[in-house]
């Protein structure tokens, strides 16, 4: 079983697409994934389209006893196979520290729950407050998704810095997955500058693939299915990335 925590310190690149595009492919192979919804705009929940549960991850952490997530799963639309952990709008009150336990709160509650999947994909609010801090607590890896635009890659050394303290100081089995570069236009000179800027500067930690901007993602998340059940060319090329990006997650 691998977790993972995907993270970015700014909205609007793609992390939850990212997040839904890792569990598809898993849930292409055939594997049980379990996603786990820590951003309070609950994106990931609105396009697993997840059957009614009564209890969220806000209730989950408020609650905070050794496996209690088993009592929020909740099915996905996606079919069998794919549970989630849903978000709500409340779930930003767990923003903030809590008690002398609090960055490990979602790592406690997940204490033989975790255990039943063959991953884990946790899909982290954009920042480094308490709830990334307990996605951070709670992985084995920690995928860092950008975009090829300046203020977007201004985030990532610091995202990694924050992994690095998270793994000091609270997790010691956490390690970098890598930078996975999301909404790629090879077309764009602009785009062209930053990747080669990227593969300067993280030449050890950029991934290899890139996720190319596609209007078949959005579409598919709007349907409620996964990229990998899109039937287009440019869905299949998404697809594909996202393959890739699960074989570096799970070696």
């Amino acid at each position: 079983m691998t977790t993972v925590a995907v993270l970015s310190l700014k909205g609007g690149v793609g992390k939850t697409t990212t997040t839904l595009g890792i569990a598809g492919a898993a849930w292409a192979r055939g594997q049980r994934v379990l996603v786990i919804d820590l951003d309070p705009q609950a994106n990931a929940t609105s396009s697993l389209d997840v059957a009614p549960h009564p209890f969220t991850m806000s209730d989950v952490l408020a609650d905070g006893r050794p496996g209690i997530a088993a009592e929020a799963l909740a099915s996905s639309g996606w079919g069998p196979g794919i549970d989630v952990l849903t978000s709500e709008e409340a779930l930003a009150h767990r923003n903030r520290p809590e008690g002398h336990d609090s960055a490990t709160r979602l790592r406690i509650t997940l204490e033989g729950v975790a255990d039943r999947y063959g991953l884990v994909v946790i899909d982290c609010p954009p920042s480094l407050d308490e709830l990334t801090r307990n996605a951070l607590a709670a992985s084995d890896r920690a995928l860092i998704v950008t975009e090829p635009g300046y203020y977007a890659l201004q985030g990532t050394e610091r995202a990694l810095r924050a992994v690095q303290v998270a793994r000091d100081s609270l997790n010691l089995r956490l390690r970098p997955a890598g930078i996975l570069v999301n909404r790629v236009r090879e077309t764009l000179g602009e785009h062209r500058r930053h990747l080669q800027a990227l593969r300067t500067d993280y030449p050890g930690l950029l991934l290899g693939m890139e996720v190319p901007e596609s209007p078949e993602v959005p579409e598919a998340e709007r349907a409620g299915v996964p990229i990998q059940a899109w039937p287009s060319p440019g869905a299949r090329i998404v697809a594909d990335a996202f393959d890739d990006v699960l074989d570096i997650l799970l070696t």
